[in-house]
């Protein structure tokens, strides 16, 4: 596995992350972090969202690595999109973070005025607010025109990836435009058995690992980042654990062999999904 992965804009990203998605709970969140950071994540992931960017910020300033060494994700959710509205959402952002600038900057959902939120987006990147900027949840096609009509094209795009969402064609189309790929999700948050499905497991024994390390292996084979989520300290240590073997080109294809080729966890082209996602609104002051 690469340490890290070097985006359009000449920086890099870690490979291996930590998403802290529903940990809502401040001092769970906060314990989390921690001890992800402690393990040697260097890449946090959160969300306006989530609801717990107080506790990931409190975790970063109380775990003694230099700012400089961490790469911090947050994300703009809908309710806060347009021009306007994005310049004052990653001040709050970065005021309940406790940070001056933020490592990357997602739109979180392809929906409400992207394009005034991408302007601000961009204005904040200039001004060293953002290092890098990109999206979450947009296909393809949404990415093409975001990139023909705007003057910094997305340097991330944070997708839904697991064994029975392989998304080969979607990864391979991103990555040629020079689009680093996020998996959220990696784990499919547990649903159909995966920790106990027979092919995984099969592989995971061939290479004394466990089922979760050869998910978060076969991605980072295929040159994604990923962001394993737990609240668990020794899997949290676990996840970590995943650059000192390799799957054989046989593997990841009994791997690719398991693609459902649909989400598991909704449809954006249904209009009901984009309207409970769009009358989603979270006060940030709860947090």
């Amino acid at each position: 596995m690469k340490k890290t992965l070097e985006l359009s804009n000449g920086s890099t990203m870690p490979q291996l992350g930590f998403g802290v998605f529903q940990i809502p709970n401040y001092g769970d969140a906060k314990k989390a972090t921690l001890q992800a950071i402690n393990a040697g994540y260097r890449l946090i992931d959160t969300a306006s969202a989530y609801m717990n960017e107080k506790a990931v910020g409190e975790a970063i300033k109380d775990s003694g690595v230099k700012r400089e060494d961490l790469f911090v994700t947050t994300k703009l959710w809908i309710q806060d999109m347009g021009y306007e509205a994005t310049q004052k959402a990653i001040d709050q952002s970065l005021k309940r973070l406790g940070l001056d600038y933020l490592d990357l900057y997602l739109i979180h959902q392809p929906l409400n005025d992207v394009y005034g939120s991408w302007r601000a987006m961009e204005e904040a990147y200039d001004a060293g607010k953002l290092k890098v900027i990109g999206v979450a949840n947009f296909e393809n096609d949404r990415l093409q025109d975001l990139m023909m009509n705007n003057r910094i094209a997305p340097m991330v795009n944070q997708i839904e990836l697991h064994p029975f969402r392989a998304q080969f064609d979607r990864v391979r189309w991103l990555q040629e435009h020079g689009i680093v790929v996020e998996a959220w999700g990696p784990f499919a948050e547990g649903k159909n058995q995966i920790f106990s499905n027979p092919v995984i497991q099969r592989i995971a024994k061939a290479h004394k690992k466990t089922t979760g390390q050869v998910i978060l292996r076969w991605l980072t084979q295929r040159g994604i980042v990923v962001i394993p989520k737990s609240v668990h300290e020794e899997r949290i240590i676990e996840n970590a654990n995943i650059s000192n073997f390799d799957l054989s080109s046989a593997e990841m294809k009994m791997m690719g062999t398991l693609d459902q080729k649909r989400s598991l966890f909704g449809n954006m082209h249904d209009p009901e999904t984009v309207a409970t996602l769009g009358q989603a609104h979270f006060d940030y002051d709860k947090m």
